[in-house]
């Protein structure tokens, strides 16, 4: 193999088990931290449907999603279904949006991983804890993938097992009175506002699509890390959000006693219960910064594989698209990363990165699915080791919810959703240039 092809390729490393870790990884911090902005929109009733709603798509689109993602196992995820289905210029498209959701969700997380780390240190200024997260956690995604993998699994673990215990310790104390509690405060609007928030709460299970090209099997392996992920999540997102606002109503998830917003809703929920003091109070917090830890860990590397894919195709400079010829990870792609995390870390508007981040994500999910159904019609004999079940109507189902859900986010938020159309419109203007003088 020549020292060309050696600078591209990733190692095939991971395992059904360390796929699993990977796809709870990357979604468990929406459960301690982010979700609970959704409640301020929409209530406990507004929340509940909004999640009900994401629950579907989500469902239904990692279905197809892992049909792609078996039949195409590539680094670049929906960049490269899309450059498939449509051409380069719709690829780039889809490319940019997955780049947007993946490189703006870490700066999110970060925010909740100062505020956890604060509870525990009020000395240590939150953008302090945050900002070494970036630099240590870089450093280890850098170092190999199957480490990083590994270590994902564990903090996994460990995280699950805190959401497991927080409802053990609030499912007793949970009454209707608090779920039913000013519902609705904002009426039925207020569904479409929590939206977003809903989505929070399972943002990055498409990141497994992105470490295909790393996968021992993936034609097998993606199938299991998907459909065992998806379930984990679901059950801990019902039994987290009943835990939550069961113990004192959806204001105690929001609010602090002084009454600003809190960046730690379980903490805050279970303080009520048990008090500040309590062992249990602090076990739960460790066990929420594992969590944060987890997804920011490992969107930090769905975010450096998708910027390779970008740079390794000539989308992005090139130097993004090679890995460092001993470790075999994509360093120069983990560190640019790192350092735009930082300054939008930075600006200190944890829900307006949120909605950003879920605006790149809904583009991919529209663009993963009108990805299956068109490569379904154009390339029937594409070899396909697993078949989305239901086919057409679950896929068709994702993209109407998707479409659904970006509608709903875009009224919501009028001047993000400008940002990001902005931001796409800028990407594609800048492509479109230089690939015109390229091709001279």
């Amino acid at each position: 193999m020549s020292e060309s092809t050696n600078n591209t390729h990733l190692e095939a490393s991971l395992t059904p088990t360390l796929l699993w870790g990977l796809g709870v990884g990357y979604v468990i911090s929406g459960m301690y931290f982010g979700w609970n902005f959704g409640l301020e929109k929409g209530g406990t009733l507004g929340m509940s449907l909004a999640t009900g709603l994401v629950v579907i798509m989500y469902v239904c689109f990692t279905f197809g999603y892992a049909e792609l993602a078996c039949a195409i196992p590539k680094a670049g995820g929906v960049f490269d279904y899309a450059t498939r289905a449509f051409g380069r210029n719709w690829g780039f498209l889809a490319g940019i949006a997955q780049v947007i959701e993946f490189v703006l969700a870490p700066p999110a997380i970060a925010v909740g991983i100062g505020a956890h780390v604060n509870l525990f240190f009020p000395e240590l200024p939150p953008t302090y804890a945050a900002v070494s997260a970036y630099f240590v956690f870089t450093l280890l995604n850098i170092i190999g993938v199957k480490l990083a993998a590994t270590f994902e699994l564990l903090i996994s673990f460990v995280a699950v097992a805190g959401l497991l215990l927080f409802a053990c310790l609030t499912f007793g104390h949970v009454s209707v009175q608090n779920l039913s509690h000013n519902a609705l405060p904002n009426g039925w609007s207020g569904v479409w506002s929590a939206i977003p928030f809903a989505i929070w709460f399972f943002l990055g299970i498409e990141g497994l699509a992105n470490a295909a090209e790393e996968s021992k099997n993936p034609q097998k392996n993606l199938t299991r890390g998907f459909g065992s992920a998806m379930f984990t999540l679901v059950i801990l997102c019902s039994i987290t959000f009943i835990g939550s606002v069961g113990i004192a109503g959806w204001e105690a998830v929001i609010y602090k006693v002084d009454g600003t917003p809190s960046d730690s809703p379980l903490p805050l929920a279970l303080g009520r219960l048990v008090g500040e003091s309590s062992a249990w109070y602090n076990v739960v917090i460790v066990t929420g910064l594992f969590g944060l830890v987890a997804s920011f860990h490992g969107l930090l590397m769905a975010a450096g594989r998708a910027t390779f894919e970008m740079g390794r195709v000539g989308h992005f400079p090139k130097f993004l698209g090679r890995i460092h010829p001993k470790l075999q990870t994509p360093a120069n792609a983990l560190l640019i990363n790192m350092l735009i995390g930082i300054i939008i870390l930075l600006s200190n508007t944890s829900a307006d990165i949120i909605v950003l981040s879920v605006l790149g994500a809904l583009t991919l999910y529209g663009f993963g699915s009108v990805s299956l159904l068109r490569l379904r019609k154009s390339e029937p004999q594409l070899p396909r080791p697993f078949h989305s079940p239901a086919y057409p109507y679950l896929p068709w189902c994702a993209l109407g919810l998707t479409l659904l859900s970006l509608l709903a986010v875009i009224f919501s938020n009028p001047l993000l959703a400008t940002y990001y159309a902005g931001t796409l419109a800028l990407s594609f203007a800048i492509y479109a240039v230089t690939s015109m003088y390229q091709n001279e």
